[in-house]
């Protein structure tokens, strides 16, 4: 353990952050972002993740971008909000915290569990920023993804 979580952790919460990053930036939803990048990719980040971290977001996200093809899409839930949004490192920790609850939970590896995630119902609710879901208590956000309805 270095810092104040475990390395695996800080791990997930860069590639759920440039899972975010990518869909703002082809205007995709995350769950197509995700199914884009695919499993071996999403391995390779979650892996690798302490070295994309050290480089330029822009550049780790372009190189993601390139290599899987992934299209623009029109999906833009930053110019829908009417308030204040949240940087793509807060949803990524909205994500990771989810993930790993999910992971501990049911003894499922992270990028099984992550996958599963980004394509439940709570992913479309927490890319509304205009509703209040995403700032919800985690423990609210894993409830309403184990019992497969807003709590």
């Amino acid at each position: 353990m270095n810092g104040r979580e475990d390395r695996k952790s800080n791990d997930l919460f860069y590639t759920c952050s440039l899972i975010a990053y990518i869909s703002r930036k082809t205007k995709n939803k995350p769950s197509d972002t995700v199914r884009f990048l695919g499993e071996d990719n999403l391995n390779k980040i979650y892996d690798l993740a302490d070295v994309y971290h050290s480089d330029n977001i822009d550049r780790v996200s372009d190189d993601f971008i390139d290599e899987c093809g992934i299209p623009s899409g029109n999906f833009n839930n930053i110019a829908e909000c009417r308030y204040s949004v949240p940087t793509h490192w807060d949803i990524g920790k909205v994500y990771k915290r989810l993930i790993l609850s999910v992971a501990a939970d049911t003894g499922a590896d992270i990028i099984s569990v992550l996958m599963d995630v980004y394509s439940s119902f709570v992913s479309e609710l927490i890319e509304d920023y205009n509703s209040s879901f995403y700032y919800e208590n985690p423990q609210t956000i894993y409830c309403s993804y184990i019992e497969n309805k807003v709590l």
